[in-house]
């Protein structure tokens, strides 16, 4: 599994809270970027083929990020792909995985086949967004 990029992050929220931030486009808004970047704009379909797009904002650029849905199962698991240009033509997969605690919710992204020179730099960044939903909606 050397080409998955892991995150692991303990949300203060139940599992429903944490899944629906990831499928409502004005929560997406405030934190489906990593610092310093913003989202100038989140759509999604949320059905299985479904799609979504994000556009992120570093400075003057615009960084689209887009993919389908493959797998909703609330509030415990959603899978989409990621496609974005600075990939190329790859189209990865991202799973989300959401368990209870006594506390909230324990948060696993799963980022599969990446190319291994983006693996860095979205380590970084899943770990920048899931601080930044965790701080969104567990204060």
């Amino acid at each position: 599994m050397s080409d998955v990029v892991r995150v692991e992050r303990d949300v203060a929220a139940p599992p429903e809270d944490v899944f629906d931030a990831w499928t409502d486009p004005e929560s997406m808004r405030v934190w489906l970027a990593p610092e310093p970047l913003s989202i100038g704009r989140a759509e999604c379909d949320v059905r299985v083929g479904g799609a979504f797009r994000v556009v992120m904002i570093d400075g003057e650029a615009a960084l689209e990020h887009y993919g389908k849905y493959v797998e909703i199962d609330r509030p415990h698991r959603l899978v989409f792909t990621w496609c974005a240009s600075h990939l190329g033509d790859v189209t990865t997969t991202v799973r989300v995985l959401l368990e209870p605690t006594a506390s909230g919710t324990r948060m696993v992204i799963e980022h599969h086949d990446l190319p291994a020179e983006a693996r860095s730099s979205h380590q970084h960044g899943w770990s920048s967004i899931a601080s930044r939903l965790a701080d969104h909606i567990g204060g």
